[in-house]
């Protein structure tokens, strides 16, 4: 398993993790299974929005003897009232059911607490002026709470929560789908037919900012639906009219800027060791980018999906990373200064490009990779 540092927090995570969708399987007992899945295989990170007790109780009972082995991202906001799950802003509601969340996992820390699914921006500027962020920070200055984060599928509102300084962490639905979409503050418009007819071309620009902000701020992304709910791996139900593989979905994800870990929402120990192969599995049956090149509902061209097709370079430069970096400094309109450092240790830089076009004949998208490269040795001043 490998593992990347999760934003600026600190934690260092499984690149591929765990949602909770498994845990309430077979009366819960898939849970324990899951667990046990889990930590053979190295998988330390774990996603908990729901708010069925008995879910809470059985993970509880998993975790026993074993909480320092995983990270936990507990959601604020997801409560369990008659019978039923219910999103609450009302902060007596939100207390109570974060108490007896705690009290059922038979924990006394969250590592990652989620202000859970945000998606209307009146939403987010009443959580942020109200009582509910205030109580995140309470939990937080306390310990109870190391980090605090927030799940959204639209990215204006990410972006204003994230740039409002108390977000760490930002749980958000990035696919090569849903990436195309314009933002929204109906949740069902990422998965809509008719969002998909004849007019996708190439990234949303919101989100490919939202993901380079991200990264600059050193706010990690943890990915929910990686696979579109399933329907990315089925072309009778993929928007892009054709599959993708449970690999190339995960690498998609990965390869996004400020991306730490994919939560796969595993229905089965068996389901959750086919996500963790990935770590095993060679470049090219992870690579997405003749697939993402030949959808037949969607074009990319012109547009860097840091798939290194266009690699090797002559002169070994990863013109991947140069223009990822790019991008960031693009976004930011000048070069911040992690950017500038992590461009400065690169092996090999913009400026060496000798303009062969090799990297351009291979790369799939059509991107203009020398004036790319021009740009970046004008930017970055090597």
């Amino acid at each position: 398993m490998e593992y990347r540092r999760l934003g600026n927090t600190g934690l260092m995570v499984s690149e591929i993790g765990m949602g909770c969708e498994g845990f309430a399987e077979d009366d819960c007992r898939e849970a324990m299974r899951l667990f046990d899945t889990a930590e053979r295989l190295g998988i330390n990170y774990f996603d908990l929005y729901t708010s069925n007790p008995a879910v809470h109780a059985a993970v509880g009972e998993a975790m026993k003897g074993r909480r320092e082995k995983f990270f936990l991202q507990g959601h604020l906001c997801s409560v369990w009232k008659d019978g039923q799950y219910k999103r609450s802003r009302e902060i007596g509601e939100v207390r109570d059911g974060f108490a007896q969340m705690m009290k059922r996992l038979q924990t006394d820390y969250i590592d990652v607490g989620m202000i859970h699914y945000v998606d209307s921006l009146d939403d987010w500027r009443a959580i942020a002026e109200g009582p509910v962020l205030r109580y995140a920070l309470e939990l937080k200055e306390k310990g109870v709470i190391r980090h605090i984060g927030l799940s959204s599928h639209n990215p204006q509102v990410a972006m204003e929560a994230i740039r409002g300084g108390h977000i760490e962490v930002l749980m958000f639905s990035v696919n090569p789908c849903y990436d195309l979409q314009p933002a929204s503050e109906d949740l069902e418009d990422l998965w809509r037919d008719e969002n998909y007819v004849e007019h996708l071309v190439n990234m949303d620009p919101e989100r490919q900012e939202l993901y380079e902000t991200c990264q600059r701020l050193g706010i990690g992304i943890t990915v929910m639906k990686a696979f579109g709910g399933g329907d990315l791996l089925d072309a009778s139900l993929s928007p892009a009219g054709a599959a993708l593989t449970v690999n190339q979905c995960i690498h998609y994800a990965l390869t996004r800027p400020a991306v730490a870990v994919v939560l796969a929402g595993a229905h089965s120990a068996s389901q959750l060791e086919s996500c963790a192969s990935y770590e095993d599995t060679p470049e090219k049956e992870r690579d997405f980018a003749p697939a993402l090149a030949a959808f037949p509902n969607i074009s990319w061209k012109g547009h860097c999906m840091y798939c290194s097709h266009c690699a090797p370079c002559p002169k070994q430069i990863d013109v991947a990373s140069v223009t990822k970096f790019l991008n960031l400094a693009k976004a930011q309109g000048g070069v911040p200064e992690t950017v500038r450092e992590h461009y400065a240790v690169l092996k090999h830089h913009a400026g060496e490009c000798v303009a062969c076009g090799a990297c351009e004949k291979r790369c799939p998208f059509e991107v203009p990779i020398i004036e790319n490269m021009k740009q970046a040795r004008e930017i970055f001043g090597k």
